[in-house]
Formats: C-alpha cells, sequence, structure tokens
C-alpha cells in the first residue's frame, strides 16, 4: 500500500504527466466542446454534465496517480488492461455508469450487487486493482473522486498500455448507493446474440450499429472461457475448419468440462491493443459467436473490411464510441453519492 507521504511527493510529477497525452479543445467543427487526442482528431464529449477537466482544482493529481496505479497493475499482469476494460462495459450497461458493478452482495442488509449475474460471476475481474487505486486517491484527495470515475480512467489507461488510442475521458460521475442482479441478466449482450439482437441491446443504451463494431475492437485483447464460446466451435458452420479443431483442443464439448478454460480473443496479438481483430472476422476466427456476427454477410460486413484495413479509423471510432458509451446515465449533481469504499455504499 503506497503511503500519504509517497504519494505526496508524486503529485508534483502530476503536471509533467498531461503533457504526454497533448490533450486540446474543440469538437472537429469548430466547437469548443470536446477533446482532442494529441494525434489531430477530436471529439465532442457528448454529456453536457460530464467534463474531462471536472477534478481539476478538486484533485489536479487524479490523472497522474491512476496512471502509474494502472502501469503497476499490467506490469504486474497484462491481462489487466482488457479486464478493466470489459469492467467498465459491464457497468455503464447497466444502471448507466455509476458504479454499481464494484458493489459487494451484503447480506446482512439484504443488499444484492451485480457480481453474481451470470455474465459476471466469475467472469468479471479487476476490483483489487479498482481498491488500489481509490486508496491511493484517497490519500491525495479525501472524499472527492468517484469510484465510477475511477472506473473510467482505469478502463483508458488500460487501453493504452497496451497499444490502443488515448482520449480525455469526461468526469464528474457520482457513484450509485443501489445495483441491479436483473439488469445485469438482462441488459449486458451475451456471446450467443445474432446481429439483430447485439443492434438492439446497443440501441438499448443509445449507441449505433457502428458503435457496437467499433467496440466490439476491445476483443482485440483480453480472454473468454470455454463456457462462452463452446457452442460456436462445435455447431456453427460460420467458423474456419481448422481454427475450430484447434480450439477444441481446449475445450472439450461435454458442458461443465473445462468451463473456464482461459483461450485469448485475438491469438495474435493477445496483450496489444490493434486491430487485429477485424482480419480475424474475415477470415471466419471469431472466437465468440457474437463476434463472428459482425462478419456473416450482413450490414456491418463493409465497416468490418474498413477497421481491417484502417486502424486510424477503427481508433477513432473506438474513442468516440467509448466517450457515447460513458455518457450512459452518469449520475451527477447531489444524485448518488461518493463512496469511500468502492466495495460498499456510504451507508453501510
Amino acid at each position: 500500500m503506497a503511503s500519504s507521504t509517497v504519494w505526496q511527493c508524486l503529485v508534483a510529477l502530476s503536471l509533467f504527466s498531461s503533457a504526454a497525452y497533448g490533450y486540446g479543445y474543440g469538437d472537429g467543427n469548430g466547437n469548443d466542446n470536446g477533446y482532442g487526442d494529441g494525434n489531430g482528431n477530436s471529439y465532442g464529449y457528448g454529456n453536457g454534465q460530464l467534463d474531462p477537466k471536472f477534478y481539476e482544482k478538486s484533485c489536479p493529481a487524479l490523472g497522474f496517480i491512476v496512471r502509474v496505479s494502472m502501469i503497476k497493475a499490467v506490469l504486474t499482469e497484462r491481462r489487466m488492461g482488457a479486464s478493466l476494460l470489459r469492467l467498465f462495459f459491464h457497468d455503464c450497461f447497466v444502471q448507466g455508469c455509476d458504479g454499481s458493478i464494484l458493489l459487494d452482495d451484503v447480506p446482512a442488509t439484504n443488499f444484492t450487487g451485480e457480481k453474481t449475474a451470470f455474465p459476471n460471476v466469475n467472469s468479471v475481474r479487476g476490483f483489487e486493482v479498482i481498491d488500489d487505486i481509490k486508496r491511493n486517491v484517497e490519500y491525495v484527495c479525501p472524499g472527492v473522486v468517484s469510484c465510477a470515475d475511477i472506473l473510467a480512467l482505469a478502463a483508458r489507461e488500460g487501453t493504452v498500455l497496451l497499444g490502443g488510442p488515448s482520449w480525455a475521458v469526461p468526469l464528474g460521475r457520482r457513484d450509485s448507493t443501489t445495483a441491479s442482479l436483473d439488469g445485469a441478466n438482462s441488459d449486458l449482450p451475451g456471446p450467443t446474440l445474432n446481429l439483430t439482437e447485439l443492434i438492439q441491446s446497443f440501441a438499448n443504451k443509445s449507441l449505433s450499429p457502428r458503435d457496437l463494431t467499433a467496440l466490439s475492437g476491445a476483443h482485440t485483447i483480453g480472454f473468454s472461457q470455454c463456457v462462452f464460446f463452446r457452442d460456436h466451435i462445435y455447431n456453427d458452420t460460420n467458423i474456419d475448419p481448422a481454427f475450430a479443431a484447434d480450439l477444441r483442443r481446449s475445450c472439450p464439448a461435454p458442458a461443465g468440462s473445462g468451463d473456464t478454460n482461459l483461450t485469448p480473443l485475438d491469438a495474435q496479438t493477445r496483450f496489444v491493443f490493434d486491430n487485429a481483430y477485424y482480419p480475424n472476422l474475415v477470415a471466419r476466427r471469431a472466437l465468440l459467436h457474437s463476434d463472428q456476427e459482425l462478419f456473416n454477410g450482413a450490414a456491418q460486413d463493409e465497416l468490418v473490411r474498413q477497421y481491417s484495413a484502417d486502424s486510424a479509423l477503427f481508433f477513432a471510432d473506438f474513442v468516440a464510441a467509448m466517450i457515447k458509451m460513458g455518457n450512459i446515465s452518469p449520475l451527477t449533481g447531489s444524485a448518488g453519492e461518493i463512496r469511500r469504499n468502492c466495495r460498499v455504499v456510504n451507508s453501510s
């Protein structure tokens, strides 16, 4: 655990760290309502209640603290970058980006969180990293920064540390005091969905088919358990036969056998955030049924081809979609709270 003295000494360096990201202003249309990524691209941040500069005065070292904590986490386990990106996605799709996925069950008060929902149980991870970042932030800025914002920043840092694009994260979310197990079971798009169902699932969150295809590119990093792709490699026909045969070696056919065995979503560059996911789709080498649905003779095929050939286009669309997803139903103003501990509400 870092001491407050160490973090106070590091605060002075935070001003230098921000220069590496080169954030600028503007939405690309001459309007000063967005932030750039330092590479000539600029993006509006949508929800007028969120602002990348929200903590500029109340916690100016926030970005630096999250960055250093994430460097430590990814150096310890490179998979963690993908895990935290997925954790943010699973948070935003249930009740909005409010940190509800971080809440533990509390049997004594009959509080049920989202961690035991089918898409999450024994699957989503990275909670200890968020706990660590929260502790480090609290040393410097006690009671100021929400767990929801820490998760949003951690997802960005994990992407950058694995070679992906950067973006200015809109901030100012507050933490929920509720969670929804039913919502987690119903709202998170599953690996067996077809394209029509995927498009509807994202439309329910005001995300477009283009957002769907861009955000799915996050599967260029990370792993999946056998239980989530078994049916695809044994029963689907839109999969490269040699690829399916190779996967069957570590994912046995009988249900309950090897369910938790892990396979990289992108075997070529499993720890690098790039556009390699899309050529995999074109070659019918997607690990998940839902991923292959994006290239299966339907409406998203052309966009998949474009992303496959143009990593800059993918990165730009991914950033825009991440900002848009991060604006799903945030709690702001006096709604919710700033949790002292990301795992429990303050009244616990």
